[in-house]
């Protein structure tokens, strides 16, 4: 099979995860790297082989099929651009962007170049998303009616980067809510509207022990650093199936209970894995039972399978046929997110204004590193 050579723009945190779990599919062939910082990218050069260079230079490339995208979320629109302006397809980690105006233009430039873009997460086409699908759609809780999502903590405040995660662009709704959001529309398709209220509930939270490079030259250990975002997001998203899903997404609290995602249908109800892995657990309850049932997952891809979503982009691209972790869905995502604030703000329902289709299932019985063609 030919593979697909592929560029990685951003060389932090994420990195390691995408060059390790890349090698999974023979299709994949990473062969370059850069980073704002030249010393992270010589550092990926060192640990994996792959040519370190700046920018332009992996961008002017012309054996570069696909450019990952892994810079921090404000800047992932500017830098898909620039691999769209440079004639290479973009795949960028979540969330796509973090302006709907900005994720617009990278839909229209793609288009207008002809060229492709997809987004992370791909966790969705993980065993255990995989088979809550199929559960589904083989009529197993009969017509889904609703169902809720939660994502609570208090959130990575004490972490070296934690000012990152309390600022524009993250916060748990851009976070940790594509995961969610990308979860639900695998399995019930584009919503519609969001009705919701948000709240910062604290102007400062505190850091840990240890501050990262990126923040040393403004803070000191157990230092104060400002939220700027909203930590606290709660709603319900009506999905034009009909279902209409409850959705927690927090920062502030503690401790507590629930399933990370369940969804109640007209025959049975359905646990969902956290849509932040790739494996199970998934449980069934159906009129009868005593008790939940937990489903042997159908699918494989249950271990930390990051970069799936690319390696089908480039199946898409040898075949001609559409790819999953796609620019339609991430962007109906993005907009289901933003939503949440926007509805505060307004006080009322808001009317989503993107669409997607469902992706489609993946086939049973693929082997590993395989996709369909």
């Amino acid at each position: 099979m030919k593979t697909t050579k592929v560029g990685i723009i951003g060389c932090g945190m994420i990195s390691n995860t995408y060059f390790k779990a890349s090698q999974k599919f023979p299709i994949l062939e990473v062969v370059a790297c850069s980073d704002i910082i030249p010393e992270r990218s010589k550092q990926k050069e060192e640990m994996y082989g792959v040519k370190a260079m700046t920018n332009d230079e992996l961008l002017a490339r012309d054996d570069i099929e696909i450019v990952l995208n892994l810079t921090p979320p404000q800047v992932h629109s500017t830098i898909a651009m620039d691999t769209l302006n440079a004639g290479k397809h973009a795949y960028s980690e979540k969330p796509f962007g973090v302006d709907s105006g900005d994720a617009a233009k990278v839909m229209e430039l793609a288009k207008k170049k002809g060229l492709r873009v997809g987004c992370a997460p791909d966790t969705f086409l993980g065993g255990g998303q995989q088979t809550a699908r199929k559960m589904i759609d083989d009529g197993w809780i009969g017509k889904p009616l609703a169902g809720t999502a939660t994502v609570l903590g208090r959130g990575p405040e004490k972490w070296p980067q934690a000012p990152f995660f309390y600022d524009y662009g993250a916060g748990p709704m851009l976070d940790l809510g594509p995961y969610y959001m990308t979860a639900l529309v695998n399995m019930l398709g584009p919503a519609e509207s969001v009705i919701a209220v948000t709240k910062k509930f604290d102007d400062f939270r505190t850091l840990g022990a240890e501050v990262s490079d990126t923040y040393k030259d403004i803070y000191k250990p157990y230092d104060k650093y400002p939220v700027t975002v909203t930590t606290h997001l709660t709603g319900v998203i009506k999905f034009k199936c009909g279902a209409i899903i409850t959705v927690i997404a927090s920062f502030d609290c503690y401790k507590h209970g629930h399933n990370p995602i369940e969804i109640y249908g007209s025959d049975g109800s359905l646990q969902v894995p956290d849509p932040n892995t790739f494996g199970g657990p998934v449980r069934l309850f159906r009129p009868g039972y005593d008790a939940w049932k937990e489903v042997p997952l159908a699918y494989g891809y249950t271990e930390n399978s990051r970069s799936i979503g690319a390696a089908d982009m480039s199946y898409a691209l040898r075949s001609g046929r559409p790819h999953r972790a796609n620019g339609n869905l991430a962007n109906h995502v993005l907009d289901i997110m933003l939503a949440f604030d926007k509805s505060s703000k307004l006080g009322a329902e808001y009317k989503l204004t993107t669409t997607c289709e469902r992706p489609e299932a993946l086939p049973v019985g693929l082997q590993p590193g395989q996709l369909p063609e």
